[in-house]
């Protein structure tokens, strides 16, 4: 065959924030794995971040399923005296040390490019390259739970603030097709009973309307039923991977349509 036929289009994922949601990343990663769609760019917003990383640094996803089995709130909460925020974040930088092998970001299996914001200025902080755990630290810092984190000159915190499904990081690292996945949406006439619980909703309704231009700008965005399940169910993690791997087997046609799609273009062109 000539290089026209065989060449395919690079894949893009943009991994959205939504604490205990976020865990339906996983069931969209081996549904992709398992129909021999290859990621070779991913962009992680808080969660995402966290699972964007795990897979980017083995892409083993039997192992991921394991250590979401295991997978305990204690592992990552360390509770301190508020004034920032309620959670050191030391715990979970050690978590990510131990499951990435303290790789940097530039020597992961696949690119990765992960959000924060800065709370000083406002602006978009994009991490490629360095430790691992200190990007995924800055990406995780909810406002009002997370202690902001200090890094270099910088005050860092959520990267869902500024940009929840970082579908443009993913086009800028040269995907041609994104696809992205969202899984923070809005609990409706949900209980509200926590500090926490307040935070989560109002982060999660100001970027609604956001969220709609991500659409636009993808090529496919993969939305999981999650608005079930509260953003602190992480004993539910096994139910919400699953409905990760629902959502991504009904959006197999659309993304083979896009591949194809891309293929005759490219075709078309040489």
């Amino acid at each position: 065959m000539s290089e026209s036929v065989n060449k395919r289009p690079t894949i893009g994922l943009a991994l959205g924030s939504g604490s205990a949601r976020g865990f339906a990343h996983l069931g969209v990663l081996k549904v992709l794995h398992e129909n021999n769609i290859k990621i070779d760019y991913i962009a992680g917003s808080s969660m995402g971040a966290l699972i964007g990383c795990f897979y980017a640094a083995n892409n083993d996803i039997d192992r991921l399923y394991k250590i979401a089995q295991l997978f305990n709130k204690k592992y990552f909460i360390d509770l301190t005296v508020p004034k920032m925020g309620f959670i050191v974040g030391k715990k979970i930088k050690e978590m990510v040390q131990l499951f990435t092998y303290n790789k940097k970001i530039e020597d992961l299996a696949t690119p990765l490019s992960i959000i924060a914001t800065d709370l000083l200025s406002g602006d978009k902080i994009i991490f490629n390259e360095g430790d691992i755990s200190d990007a995924v630290r800055a990406s995780i810092s909810i406002p009002g739970i997370f202690i902001p984190y200090k890094y270099q000159d910088r005050t860092l915190i959520d990267g869902g603030v500024v940009d929840r499904i970082p579908v443009s990081v993913v086009k800028e690292m040269g995907a041609d097709i994104v696809i992205g996945v969202n899984v923070s949406p809005v609990m409706k006439y949900t209980e509200i009973t926590t500090i926490y619980d307040v935070i989560i909703q109002s982060l999660d309704i100001m970027q609604n309307e956001l969220l709609k231009l991500r659409d636009e700008n993808s090529d496919v965005m993969i939305k999981p039923d999650v608005a079930q399940f509260h953003p602190r169910a992480f004993t539910q993690l096994e139910e919400i991977i699953g409905e990760g791997e629902k959502s991504a087997v009904e959006a197999l046609p659309l993304i083979n349509e896009k591949i194809a799609s891309w293929k005759e273009k490219f075709n078309e062109e040489c």
